[in-house]
């Protein structure tokens, strides 16, 4: 049957007050770029007549401004799941202005199947092809989109030209049974296919909006001194791994998270003449990756989006027949599936925002209360992983906040699933090691030489138990900040 065609602002028209909408993308790769604006002109102009206009958007992970940051600053978006990286977003979600649910993103489409949030009305999803029998081919990410496009009343597809169709061929887009027919994940090597290599609907519900627009992707910030120290110790660590048997001599795939430090881990992974060839199982395929792999260092990479800078995607669609066999794009619930990470053996590296001197781990607020971007899928990797590593420098804000403090300000991740900590200073293997072993190790190894004694008098004072704690203190370095602009003024009160 013949494809519906409309313009940005027709399709926009489709949306109604209360909506729930499933859209595209994986961060800003893959994010449909014209109708969330015309959702927005739409949205402004409903307020100014005086009527509601807000509807509930839930994605694989975070998107480009042309979606979260339009949307939030026409006052469109009530809820908002599972992640998010945007200013305008941030900002309202820690003014409550939007309702924001931070979820690890391997469960968010299954969630939406189980129905946990209601239907979904509509789904937009960017597309380098469609096709008249309702094959839908995605540009460079796959996060969601096969069960929203399922499950809602109305697809919208925004074909965006600027991606090639000889794109298809890239994705493996399978949708796992539901309990309690549930069954295995047929991915037994990083390489492993088991679905489509596209998103097929009924073609009756589809609606197209042509486009021609760019990706958002901007560079990350190079490598300095710091990332670079942290990216040796990490490399350092992997050859001391192999060394004494710990970890096969043919390596183990790699998961790392968003960001320079994660690119200065690769690259210094990349570097180490004694660490073999190796493949990556991840949820986002950075700049950094594709380097390694035009250098013959990464021999594959599996991930659910090419989150790159616009120039190194240029590079990739130039060089298609290169990275093509090379490169596969999974759902979500498969890039960042428990089940294959632990079946695979993955080596999960992420980034935390604080560490306590236990081993449990913030990777999403800022002082206890203010969302920074979310979890992601760090816990997807942290909990089933071989080995599961978090990095970060010992210090932020010119010195004035320590990275390691006595109590974590809100916790993601515990000290139960958190195998291996990595600051600029060195590393903190926390394996087979009782609660006061931590926390000396954590503070001897990764914690900044400015902050070691204040750390150590805050142990001491500690009361005796299997975690030692001082509950008139455990916030004192928090609390130090919030008055004087530093941590170093921290002060240690035992009662």
């Amino acid at each position: 049957m013949a494809l519906k065609f409309m313009s940005a602002d027709e399709a926009a028209s489709l949306i109604k007050n209360g909506y729930n909408i499933g859209f595209s993308g994986f961060t800003h790769a893959g994010c449909p770029k014209v109708v969330p604006g015309a959702i927005a002109r739409l949205a402004i102009a409903e307020h100014e007549k005086g009527n509601p206009f807000k509807i509930n958007i839930f994605t694989g992970a975070s998107t480009g401004d042309k979606l979260d940051g339009e949307l939030t600053r026409a006052d469109a978006i009530d809820f908002r799941a599972p992640y998010q990286t945007n200013k305008s977003m941030r900002e309202a979600i820690n003014k409550e202005q939007i309702r924001f649910c931070d979820l690890h993103l391997s469960t968010m489409a299954q969630d939406i199947r189980y129905g946990f949030y209601g239907n979904i009305d509509v789904a937009i999803i960017e597309a380098c092809d469609v096709t008249e029998d309702g094959e839908i081919v995605p540009t460079c990410a796959v996060g969601i989109s096969p069960t929203v496009s399922r499950l809602a009343k109305v697809v919208i597809v925004e074909l965006n030209r600027w991606n090639p169709k000889e794109l298809r061929g890239i994705h493996d887009i399978p949708e796992p049974l539901d309990p309690p027919c549930r069954k295995d994940i047929p991915v037994y090597e990083v390489k492993d296919r088991v679905g489509r290599d596209c998103i097929k609907v009924d073609p009756a519900k589809i609606v197209v909006v042509e486009t021609n627009e760019p990706n958002e992707g901007g560079k990350f910030s190079p490598v300095d001194d710091v990332t670079a120290k942290i990216g040796n110790n990490v490399a350092n660590f992997f050859i001391k791994e192999m060394a004494e048997g710990r970890m096969p001599k043919t390596f183990l795939p790699v998961q790392s998270g968003v960001g320079n430090i994660a690119n200065a881990v690769l690259a210094a992974m990349g570097d180490s003449k004694e660490i073999p060839d190796f493949e990556v199982y991840t949820e986002v395929i950075q700049d950094a990756v594709i380097g390694l792999m035009e250098s013959g260092r990464v021999k594959f990479a599996s991930g659910c989006s090419l989150t790159v800078s616009n120039e190194c995607i240029e590079h990739i669609y130039k060089n298609l027949s290169f990275f093509k066999d090379k490169i596969v794009l999974r759902p979500s619930e498969y890039s960042n599936n428990p089940e294959v990470v632990r079946r695979l053996g993955i080596i999960a590296i992420n980034t935390a925002i604080e560490a306590d001197i236990f081993g449990n781990i913030n990777s999403t607020h800022i002082m206890g209360s203010k969302m920074m971007n979310g979890i992601g899928g760090s816990g997807d990797f942290t909990r089933s992983a071989y080995v599961s590593i978090f990095v970060t420098p010992s210090t932020a804000k010119d010195g004035n906040i320590s990275s390691f403090v006595p109590m974590v300000s809100h916790e993601d991740h515990s000290e139960h699933s958190v195998k291996i900590i990595v600051s600029e200073y060195g590393v903190a293997d926390l394996r087979g090691k009782a609660p006061r072993e931590r926390a000396r190790t954590i503070i001897e190894n990764c914690a900044h030489p400015d902050y070691r004694p204040l750390l150590m008098e805050y142990l001491d004072s500690c009361e005796p138990g299997h975690t030692p704690l001082n509950l008139y203190s455990a916030f004192s370095f928090h609390q130090a900040f919030k008055e004087t602009g530093s941590m170093k003024n921290a002060k240690i009160v035992k009662k």
